[in-house]
């Protein structure tokens, strides 16, 4: 496929007047039935790639994505482009008319794009009614819902690369915001991708300000939140860690005169989709939400994202904080911080499974196909108590889950099913541990906050970047910096390099993932992040090429 008639078709089909040169090699190879992983920050365009590959591609374009909101905003977008091709979504906020006319357009052929949930296609008629309509291109959006090692993880995830299977394996072009050097592996390796064309892109968005601020007391802390808040200028976000913390922030906010909302799992599906149309029409100044709130957001004006409590993982936090200026104007991120809090964090992240429910469990699913409900009883365990243990089972991959049930895999016990979940498990939680941790360097670093952020994800940055306080700080100060560890940047002379492969005696194989004067950050799967200092790397020899 020539560049130039890949660049008709997205001017004259999608008014999208100029691509970007990643954006013209992506949708290329693509249409030339290639796998892709597109790893580009919010706003760059990743929507584009599928949409102009797709109308070159003859057949349907399956497009998975974990929300409904964002489902209906891709859809959207579609609908309002000038001369695309017809697309629909499959997913349950759509009544039974409105399904049907869905499959109407999709086996006759008028569907070019069918947008549905991963759970979509846990139904066995869903994967053969597709594999019948012929499914010409599989795009994976959120990509790093598959990735155990990800911040976002969804089991329903697990199953795409056996359903890409039973669709006669298109080409996948899967795309994600955020994903370190180990979570694409794991990305291309769950989802069965051949030789794919891997596509990263500059994660820096320099437009926006990068903010800690530091506090001692709790009722310090919320006063200045909210002090913040109401001085910034909106539209914005501001992220709590609990449901109570979001509502308590939104009716504080109210009364100094901020019309904002609260936002989180306990509204019904309703007042969420109320929520999210209220704020993207400019009805709402300000959402106060938990992680809840997000994906589907495509709203270019966020002038500030603010987050009251610490997130569990940097990739939580840069994925969040980049909901702000998509319009690539300047924009505000802070992050409020108490060391106290992190113990919250790993309070969430310490939630390993014990033995003896697990057994119950999977007692409950031996020698036979069980419906969670049949399982819950059976175990004697909640509702939700079973899935959060089923998650562990299915990464684990001691079980299959079907539209018939729940069951071990083939040639699977009992005591392996439960000593390979305790294992996962655990590796889980001490890489879960290690997040907490690279987030807490961030958050007192007195290096640039930007060049830390960046280096978390394998991009160089050569600092200072005069767009954060510590920077700020420093250019006030120029003692401080000269005191300070050295400056981040392309560490050619030294024995490791990012993306490297190296070993430790105990800890096994490992990737770089940053490298300063005086650190350099691996990633170990079993362990999580280790930061190693220089000279004890040089003189006990603590690394090696893998």
């Amino acid at each position: 496929m020539q560049p130039d008639e890949i660049a008709r078709v997205a001017r004259e089909s999608f008014g999208i007047e100029e691509l970007r040169p990643q954006q013209l090699d992506a949708i290329e190879a693509a249409v030339a039935g290639r796998d892709v992983l597109v790893v580009w920050a919010t706003g760059a365009g990743k929507s584009a790639v599928y949409q102009v590959a797709a109308a070159l591609r003859p057949g349907l374009t399956a497009i998975v994505s974990p929300l409904i909101a964002l489902q209906e905003d891709q859809l959207a977008r579609i609908e309002e482009a000038p001369d695309a091709p017809d697309g629909v979504a499959l997913n349950s906020s759509r009544g039974v008319r409105a399904q049907r006319e869905a499959w109407d357009a999709i086996r006759s052929g008028e569907a070019s794009y069918v947008l549905l949930a991963p759970e979509q296609l846990a139904k066995d008629d869903v994967v053969a009614e597709l594999a019948e309509a012929g499914v010409s291109l599989l795009v994976v959006d959120e990509a790093h819902c598959i990735a155990a090692w990800g911040h976002d993880f969804r089991p329903d995830y697990l199953m795409l690369g056996e359903v890409s299977e039973r669709l006669g394996r298109p080409p996948i072009l899967a795309m994600t915001a955020t994903a370190t050097s180990p979570v694409r592996t794991e990305i291309i390796e769950r989802l069965g991708m051949d030789d794919p064309a891997i596509l990263v892109g500059d994660v820096d968005r320099p437009n926006i300000e990068l903010n800690v601020r530091r506090h001692a007391e709790k009722s310090g802390k919320r006063e200045a939140v909210i002090d913040e808040v109401v001085e910034l200028p909106g539209p914005g976000l501001l992220y709590t860690a609990t449901r109570r913390g979001a509502e308590e922030y939104a009716e504080a906010l109210q009364e100094r005169g901020v019309n904002a909302v609260a936002y989180h799992a306990g509204l019904s599906a309703k007042e969420r989709n109320g929520v999210h149309e209220a704020f993207h029409d400019g009805e709402v100044e300000v959402v106060v939400a938990t992680s809840a709130f997000g994906m589907g957001i495509d709203k270019a004006d966020v002038r500030f994202v603010v987050h009251a409590d610490i997130p569990d993982s940097i990739d939580a936090y840069y994925q969040e904080l980049g909901r702000a200026g998509r319009d690539g104007e300047p924009a505000t991120a802070t992050l409020h911080y108490r060391p106290e809090d992190l113990s919250l964090r790993r309070f969430f992240a310490a939630s390993a499974p014990k033995r003896g429910e697990l057994k119950r469990l999977v007692d409950a699913i031996a020698g036979a196909t069980r419906s969670r409900a049949e399982i819950a009883a059976a175990g004697g365990l909640s509702a939700r108590r079973v899935t959060a243990l089923l998650t562990v089972l299915v990464d684990a991959g001691a079980v299959r889950t079907s539209r018939a049930g729940v069951a071990l895999r083939r040639g699977m016990t009992v005591e392996h099913a439960v000593d390979a979940a305790l294992e996962r498990s655990a590796e889980r939680e001490r890489i879960d541990a290690s997040r907490i941790e690279m987030l807490r360097s961030y958050a007192e670093t007195r290096r640039c906050r930007r060049a830390t952020l960046l280096g978390y994800f394998g991009q160089d940055y050569v600092e200072p970047c005069e767009n954060c306080e510590t920077c700020a700080a420093s250019a006030n100060d120029r003692s401080a910096r000269d005191e300070g560890p050295g400056r981040q940047g392309d560490h050619t002379d030294g024995p490791f390099h990012v993306d490297d492969i190296v070993r430790h005696h105990e800890w096994g194989e490992g990737t770089v993932m940053a490298v300063e004067d005086d650190r350099v950050t691996v990633f170990f799967e079993s362990q999580g992040y280790k930061v190693l200092a220089t000279d004890l790397v040089a003189e006990r020899g603590l690394l090696e090429p893998a």
